[in-house]
């Protein structure tokens, strides 16, 4: 058994006490300190008999630790110490954030910690809708540029732990350590994946399992364009984008809906999320540019069938569907953008500038401008809240996509 599936065990045991995200890092084994909860694990165990070794553990350990705790508190560990016949193989430091859960690694501090649990109300208080991201872990793949940027900034900013997926590992990091000094807290990790890449995405969970315990939030966003007449376009060109938007999107879900199914076996109350990043083009087409579109066009087609399959591990899966962003490199770009590559191809007629372009895109959409990031985090945050939606492809398009 992997050492981030035990971690994600274990988070999803100490959520599921407190209502509340919490952090687990995956340590080397060594000296037991006291206070840690003792698991044994036999290592064939399946992820649902490890869930009931883990609880076993906690009620034992609760019994003894019992330090005085008040009403509506529930005891936590602050450690936990995985053996295998009777030999000690991992540790895991447990806290709220992963600042407290460094420390606690650095101190080897496992005193027991006494949690407040979250209530489960009828009433929504705004304290709770403006704190929706606080502490939770999130991962984005193409974050570390454009749209994938903006959501991984706003995502720390709202106080989430997030994790910068990318090729570009170089830039993933030069943002990941950006946002933290921005943010004056370990707020954004970098980790580089290849989302084409099966043993790539695999192997990228399984870091975040092992750094951070589990996930709450993963936002599907890498993506690809190569616009082309389905006349004139080389299949090379077309399986480039549908290997990267489609499939990508397909093996994203498989690891991701891996590792959150792992945290239900001990969170089963808590919800979490897989949200795609998709397109108008997946709702209404897009003249030559068919992979793209129907890359897209697909890629909702598999929200809505693992949106049924996943629901039975409290998995929403949905998709966010903006509108050109026309203020983005991909339009704007002063030599590659669309807008230039329009104008001199003659695509809009009677055009004579790049204004003349963008004017005509915006006269497509109702509200006369191009999505921005703020608009579709504003999507995102929606679809996170939500508790009673899942398979839903959001259109944010200014009006120029209306729901059917």
């Amino acid at each position: 058994m992997k050492n981030g599936t035990v971690a994600a065990l274990i988070r999803g045991l100490c959520i599921e006490l407190s209502g509340k995200p919490q952090i687990v890092i995956c340590d080397a084994a060594g000296a037991i300190p006291a206070g840690a909860v003792n698991i044994e694990i036999d290592p064939a165990a399946s992820d649902e008999g490890a869930a009931g070794k883990i609880r076993d553990a906690y009620d034992a350990w609760k019994n003894t630790a019992a330090p005085a705790h008040g009403d509506g508190e529930v005891l936590l560990p602050s450690c936990a110490a995985l053996c295998v016949s009777g030999e000690t193989k991992a540790l895991y430091w447990i806290d709220g954030d992963i600042n407290s859960a460094q420390k606690r690694l650095e101190q080897r501090d496992a005193a027991p910690r006494k949690v407040k649990a979250a209530g489960n109300g009828t009433l929504i208080r705004m304290q709770e809708r403006a704190a929706l991201m606080k502490n939770r872990i999130a991962l984005v793949t193409g974050g570390a540029q454009g749209i994938g940027e903006e959501i991984v900034r706003n995502l720390a900013a709202a106080g989430a732990l997030v994790f910068v997926a990318d090729l570009n590992l170089e830039g993933a990091e030069k943002l990941a350590s950006d946002i933290n000094a921005a943010e004056g807290r370990m707020a954004a990790l970098a980790v580089g994946v290849n989302v084409s890449d099966e043993a790539s995405v695999e192997q990228m969970f399984n870091t975040v399992a092992e750094a951070a315990g589990g996930l709450d939030l993963c936002v599907s966003n890498a993506g690809v364009l190569k616009a082309g007449s389905v006349l004139e376009q080389e299949l090379a060109d077309f399986k480039f984008v549908t290997d990267i938007n489609y499939t990508g999107f397909f093996i994203i879900s498989k690891h991701a809906g891996r590792l959150l199914r792992t945290q239900h076996c001990t969170a089963p109350s808590w919800k979490t999320d897989i949200v795609q990043i998709n397109s108008k083009s997946g709702l209404e087409g897009s003249n030559k540019n068919g992979a793209y579109a129907g890359g897209k066009f697909g890629g909702l087609g598999l929200v809505a069938s693992f949106a049924m399959e996943l629901i039975e591990y409290n998995i929403k899966v949905n998709a966010i569907c903006p509108g050109n962003f026309l203020d983005g490199p991909l339009w704007s770009h002063p030599e590659k953008g669309l807008f230039v590559q329009y104008l001199n191809t003659g695509k809009v007629a009677g055009a004579k500038s790049v204004a003349d372009v963008r004017a005509f895109y915006e006269a497509k959409v109702p509200m006369k401008r191009g999505c921005t990031g703020r608009d579709l985090v504003r999507a995102l945050f929606y679809i996170v809240e939500q508790e009673y939606e899942t398979g839903q492809a959001v259109p944010v398009t200014g009006g120029q996509v209306m729901l059917h």
